[in-house]
């Protein structure tokens, strides 16, 4: 049974971090591509990040670009997501996933964590 498990939401003040992890278990970690997203309230789901299996290739998303950064723990399962600089617009709950494919098509990833809030205040 595949597990991802969300951690290390909450909420701050625009200009402050926050580092999102997401333990992985039940797959074969190193052979998935990973990715972040997030969805706020009455918006669809959206494409933050990717790693690719090996942690050599990311992508992201403008609106992140230079703020956040996704790396990957191959050898304790984990993923992670440091977010610098936030803004009020980066409100959302944030859903790892895995992914057969390096691709910010969220609709192909294969499965997804139940999803950790961040909240930004201005």
């Amino acid at each position: 049974q595949v597990q991802l498990v969300e951690s290390g939401g909450g909420s701050v003040q625009a200009g402050g971090s926050l580092r999102l992890s997401c333990a992985a278990s039940g797959l074969t970690f190193s052979s998935y591509a990973m990715g972040w997203s997030r969805q706020a309230p009455g918006k669809e789901r959206e494409f933050v990040a990717i790693i690719s299996e090996s942690g050599r290739s990311t992508d992201y998303a403008d609106s992140v670009k230079g703020r956040f950064t996704i790396s990957r723990d191959n050898a304790k399962n984990t993923v992670h997501l440091q977010m610098n600089n936030l803004k009020p617009e980066d409100t959302a709950a944030y859903y790892c996933a895995s992914s057969s494919l390096f691709t910010r098509v969220t609709r192909w990833y294969n499965y997804w964590g139940q999803g950790t809030q961040v909240t930004v205040s201005s």
